[in-house]
């Protein structure tokens, strides 16, 4: 049997393959068969222009969205660089709430602890204080910090030496 004769009675018969990308099943008879030793026939060139053009569709959605994604991570990297700063001249700015004898800054995993009261003499309570702006969110050492001190998973250890 030849590899025409083998095509055309495959057209003819009702057998169904399964695809190997996505595991669904097609009609043989419905599908495009051809000798690959031959030039391709007009209707398979057809089809590969389509998946051509959607190659160059998904290649350039891929493009643009890494640059989307790179121009992203610049802009967090400069908004953290600028909090990062900020952290640092808080204390001068007019509307700090704390009295800046009684704070002790940290920057990491959080900003600072107040000690309200202490520069006083007299300690009223202790606060943990994480500066945020511009929408930005808890990371997660930061999350994990919040986390413990609500489940009261605070200690105060001495250690002698």
């Amino acid at each position: 049997m030849s590899v025409e004769e083998l095509i055309q009675a495959l057209k003819r018969s009702q057998l169904y393959a399964e695809c190997s990308l996505c595991g669904e099943e097609f009609s043989l008879s419905k599908s495009i068969l051809f000798d690959g030793t031959k030039p391709f026939p007009a209707q398979a060139l057809s089809v590969q222009q389509q998946y051509e053009e959607q190659f160059k569709e998904r290649c350039e959605e891929l493009r643009l969205k890494t640059k989307r994604a790179t121009t992203g991570a610049q802009t967090t990297a400069k908004a953290v660089n600028v909090g990062k700063m900020l952290e640092k001249i808080l204390p001068t700015i007019k509307d700090f709430k704390w009295t800046l004898p009684d704070c002790r800054f940290l920057g990491e995993p959080i900003d600072f602890i107040t000690f309200k009261g202490l520069s006083r003499g007299k300690l009223e309570f202790i606060s943990f204080v994480e500066v945020k702006s511009g929408g930005a969110r808890l990371n997660e050492h930061q999350k994990s910090v919040k986390d413990a001190i609500e489940d009261k998973k605070v200690v105060y250890k001495e250690f002698t030496c």
